[in-house]
């Protein structure tokens, strides 16, 4: 890589951290005051279950550190949300500093062509794209239970116990359960409706206690009654049920941050599974699966939809370039996070999430031919 790339990508990534970091800092700033009672009640409890005496000053230490643990999981989902304005700003700040200080002009006068001063902004972009998804793909599934947690469980290490509503698995069964926890895969109070092929319940299965082991619901005091003409029948013992319903995949119908946080894999893993999802829930993890992508690639055509506005030949008033370019790139990035996230009527979601490329792609390709105008 030549100096002159080294230099303008080193002032972009410079920019994109500035951003980040004052963005993340406003965001998290904003939080802690508008619930800040909850944070020090929070705080207050917190330095009582540890045996000392919640003093003022131990009270706002435990407290700030409830904040910075609840909130560094936060941020790194934020990342992924923030990511394609923060590039286009600063890619904005990189050519105004640069125009500012006149080396745009120098670079330009030395007969370099406008394609090239953008390369190093667009290549710094891919490499940042490629970030995301890394985070998508392999930082946020691991996190995703710290992800889950409201502010009095912010020093959890775990989601705590829960009550499941109705979820039904791919062997036509659903689960109802009065306490689940996700971290050890425990039902409790368990009952396990099996249906036939018209949904009506042919059995109905209780159990104090089902364990997860094995890819299996191991029961504890499990006895299933079978549905005859008259009723129940007699009960009779159970100890295991067979199901691809298992406690990750519980976890990510109950909190719907958690399905949020889900890999591709996991995604397609649970599309799979649950072969009876309704059809608003299979759309919706069918956009989480296929939502990403379309979603990075709306940034970096975001990102090139703006470069003209900033990068001339002649200089302009960055200000109101600033204000030209503001509409399109905001809406640009919106587009492909909306896009991602609503389905598009007459559209299957595999396919919805990708329209708003389509659109942004021709947008794109012209405002290059506007940039090689002027090369």
């Amino acid at each position: 890589m030549k100096i002159l790339d080294r230099f303008i990508a080193r002032q972009f990534l410079v920019n994109v951290v500035i951003l980040l970091a004052l963005l993340g800092a406003f965001v998290v700033a904003i939080d802690a005051s508008l619930n800040a009672d909850e944070f020090i009640s929070a705080g207050r409890g917190l330095a009582a279950t540890q045996g000392r005496e919640p003093t003022p000053l131990r009270t706002a230490a435990v407290t700030l550190l409830l904040v910075v643990d609840l909130w560094w999981p936060r941020l790194l989902h934020l990342f992924n949300f923030l990511l394609g304005v923060v590039m286009v700003g600063a890619m904005g700040f990189t050519f105004a500093q640069m125009s500012r200080h006149r080396e745009l002009v120098a670079v330009l006068a030395s007969g370099q062509s406008l394609f090239r001063v953008a390369r190093p902004i667009v290549v710094a972009a891919v490499g940042l794209t490629v970030l995301q998804g890394l985070n998508s793909e392999l930082v946020l599934p691991r996190i995703a239970p710290l992800l889950a947690r409201d502010r009095p469980a912010a020093a959890a290490r775990a989601l705590g116990p829960t009550r499941i509503p109705l979820a039904r698995d791919g062997q036509g069964r659903v689960f109802y359960a009065e306490r689940f926890e996700g971290g050890a895969g425990v039902l409790e109070d368990v009952t396990i409706y099996e249906l036939d092929e018209h949904g009506q319940p042919v059995a109905r299965i209780s159990a104090d206690q089902a364990t997860w082991t094995d890819g299996a619901w191991q029961l504890a005091g499990g006895v299933i009654r079978q549905r005859g003409d008259v009723g129940l029948g007699q009960p009779a013992p159970i100890q295991r049920v067979e199901s691809d319903l298992d406690p990750t995949q519980l976890m990510m119908l109950r909190y719907r941050g958690y399905s949020q946080s889900m890999s591709w894999a996991q995604a397609d893993r649970l599309l799979r599974s649950l072969r009876n999802l309704d059809e608003r829930q299979e759309a919706r993890l069918s956009r989480i699966k296929w939502g990403r992508v379309p979603t990075m690639l709306a940034n970096l055509l975001a990102l090139v939809i703006a470069i003209p506005f900033f990068l001339n030949r002649e200089p302009r008033n960055m200000l109101i370039q600033s204000l030209r370019a503001a509409p399109i790139a905001l809406g640009a990035v919106m587009g492909g996070v909306i896009g991602a996230a609503a389905g598009v009527p007459g559209f299957p979601p595999a396919v919805g999430v990708f329209l708003p490329v389509l659109v942004l792609t021709p947008m794109a390709a012209g405002m290059l031919v506007q940039l090689g105008r002027q090369t």
